[in-house]
């Protein structure tokens, strides 16, 4: 059954839901406009939400008070019972997620256009003391006049789980920045890596960091270069190569140390340089790029693509997908990427065969009774700031956000790997109906 009201909000329809709560478009009867309402269940201990409530609060307000065009307006936050909501503006338009998968041809001026307005909104945030930690495609609208906005400010530190740390974000790891992959605190610097990834992701068509698993991509992220952008796409100019390269540093020093000062590299990359101590070296006449007054708008056939992708005919506003935390997110809230481990095999009951019959047999022999099931334990998870688990070799999942797992009772190995540090391994015993617990913080 829907919700009638949340807060001052009454509900007029659920969008979707998510990972850890429902979307609803809804109308604010003191300001007589419909707004979209993100919501949030909690499911943590009276300590866990008063720490929660007051990093909430803290951040969405903060988030709350950014006006930027390039900024999708928070109007409102708050709590009833266990769940938290956000109220948002409501905007149409297609995200920029479902625009690169639909394979639209963006231009190269348009790729600029909408990096730079991704980089003028992040500059105001950051100016602000606000900082994304989730910035990817699925959290870009581009609405129908070309005005690219950041979603979801405010709701990349909302915990998954009681057992999920402070600060940890729970989001797409592809974007994710070093000091993000190894639990350290993160600055605006970090958002400036994550639109690094997003502007090769829509010059190459592919991410700069990828692999068979978590702890591949991480690896790379932690120590390896992508192949220079115009490896890849011959043709583009060579101050993209320097643009990703500074964006992309592994220590924050080393990178753009502003949004603005990435905006204005872009706006300018015709007329711009490129010094030889980066990928390569430029190699004609510069030129002087035309400055647009404002955004083009999306052409039909890329919003009739963008859409479809998203499987739907229609214009689908920001918030009708839903809300997924996890990142956090680190798997995160933002997408937080939640990930989903592989369920441990179940037990099969193996049936006995029933006996040939006679001939003339009255009725068949009974099949003999099944094997009872093995017993299990419980494997209780703490991992901090994040690891991926293998039970005797078997990878089981990434915690947090696994944080339990089901065993058969006995002797496992249990090791956690985590690129940046040292695996850490454990040998237990799983006591049937009981529960162990392995607690690592990496260091």
């Amino acid at each position: 059954m829907i919700m009638q009201k949340i807060g001052r909000y009454e509900i007029i329809s659920e969008i979707g839901q998510g990972a850890m709560g429902v979307v609803y478009r809804a109308l604010d009867p003191l300001l007589e406009r419909t707004v979209a309402i993100k919501t949030i269940s909690l499911d943590l201990s009276k300590d866990e939400f008063e720490e929660f409530e007051q990093r909430f609060y803290r951040e969405a307000k903060s988030a709350g008070r950014l006006n930027h065009p390039n900024i999708v307006t928070i109007h409102d936050v708050g709590n009833t019972g266990n769940l938290a909501y956000m109220a948002m503006e409501f905007l149409e338009g297609a995200e920029l997620r479902d625009i690169m998968d639909a394979g639209a041809q963006l231009d190269l001026d348009r790729i600029v256009e909408i990096t730079s307005q991704v980089a003028d909104g992040l500059a105001f945030a950051h100016e602000h003391g606000v900082v994304h930690r989730d910035i990817k495609p699925s959290n870009i609208m581009i609405l129908k006049n070309g005005v690219a906005k950041i979603t979801d400010f405010g709701i990349a530190l909302i915990p998954s789980s009681s057992r999920t740390m402070a600060g940890v974000v729970l989001g797409s790891p592809k974007y994710m920045s070093p000091e993000q992959v190894i639990g350290q605190d993160v600055d605006r610097r970090s958002d400036i890596f994550s639109l690094g990834v997003m502007l090769y992701e829509m010059l190459t068509g592919r991410p700069p960091f990828s692999g068979d698993n978590i702890s591949a991509i991480m690896y790379r992220i932690l120590n390896e270069m992508p192949v220079a952008p115009v490896t890849l796409k011959p043709g583009l100019p060579e101050i993209f190569n320097y643009i990703v390269a500074k964006a992309l540093a592994k220590h924050p020093d080393d990178r753009y140390q502003s949004a603005d000062e990435m905006a204005e590299d872009l706006r300018s990359y015709r007329t711009l340089q490129t010094p030889l101590n980066f990928y390569a070296a430029t190699d004609g006449k510069p030129r002087t790029l035309e400055r647009r007054s404002k955004p083009r708008p999306l052409d039909e056939q890329t919003l009739l693509m963008a859409t479809s992708a998203a499987g739907s005919a229609e214009m689908q506003p920001w918030w009708k997908r839903p809300l997924v935390l996890g990142a956090g997110a680190i798997f995160l809230l933002a997408g937080i990427f939640i990930l989903s481990r592989e369920e441990p095999p179940r037990q099969e009951q193996i049936q006995g065969t029933a006996a040939k019959p006679e001939v003339k047999a009255e009725k068949l022999a009974s099949p003999s009774p099944p094997m009872p099931a093995q017993p299990q334990g419980t494997l209780a998870l703490a991992v901090t700031p994040w690891g991926e688990i293998y039970v005797d070799g078997k990878p089981e999942g990434v915690s947090p956000p696994l944080n339990e797992l089901k065993l058969a009772a006995g002797k496992h190995t249990i090791e956690i790997r985590n690129p940046g540090f040292p695996a850490y391994s454990q040998t237990l015993d799983v006591e049937p109906e009981s529960t162990r617990k392995i607690k690592h913080k990496f260091k």
